[in-house]
């Protein structure tokens, strides 16, 4: 069944609320949650846009890597992202260490075959980069929630799971810049008028 009734008072319950209590919909630990939730969601979006994209990224340690599609990346960032929301809705999962290596390499990949950064650029250029910045910005609408509910003591995340969530964003804006970048769309800064 899709609906109990037993949130129509505004509450729910989590996994570490095994005795039954009930905690609101608006506490810190569910604004996180909800935060994850909007940002899993649209990364299927930006899944599906992004299926018939096949790149290549040279990186700088290891040469060449094959990449499929940037799909094949955004598929593994949804799975752990519902690692992460299962360690704050208290389930014992968390992000490892390895995670966040990877996240890192392929940050590094795409960065090393791309002009470096020297300026802001406005959002935009392909469809997918576009798509991609956009993540970015629900990646730390999520970070900042997920902040606020340690902040609150609602919560306790790993130290890879805070660094995983901390470089997500960065990767997404590695993503935007590469969509760009293989696209040959030349970003664009601000004119700060």
């Amino acid at each position: 069944m899709l609906y109990t009734r037993k949130g129509d008072s505004g509450t729910t319950k989590d996994f570490k609320s095994g005795s039954g209590e009930r905690t609101s919909k608006s506490s810190c630990q569910n604004e996180s949650l909800g935060a994850l939730d909007e940002l899993n969601s649209f990364l299927g979006l930006v899944k599906v846009k992004s299926a018939t994209v096949t790149w290549t990224v040279r990186g700088n340690i290891t040469g060449k890597i094959s990449v499929q599609s940037p799909c094949d990346t955004i598929h593994w960032i949804q799975n752990c992202l519902f690692s992460v929301q299962a360690e704050v809705a208290g389930a014992d999962k968390k992000i490892s260490k390895g995670e966040v290596t990877k996240m890192e390499s392929i940050i590094d990949a795409m960065e090393a075959d791309m002009p470096p950064i020297k300026t802001f650029f406005i959002s935009g250029g392909s469809e997918l980069a576009a798509l991609f910045d956009i993540s970015r910005t629900l990646a730390r609408t999520a970070e900042r929630r997920l902040i606020a509910a340690v902040t609150a003591g609602e919560i306790i995340l790993a130290p890879a799971t805070l660094a995983f969530i901390n470089r997500l964003s960065s990767l997404m804006y590695a993503l935007a810049r590469y969509s760009n970048h293989t696209a040959g769309i030349i970003e664009q800064p601000p004119t700060y008028q």
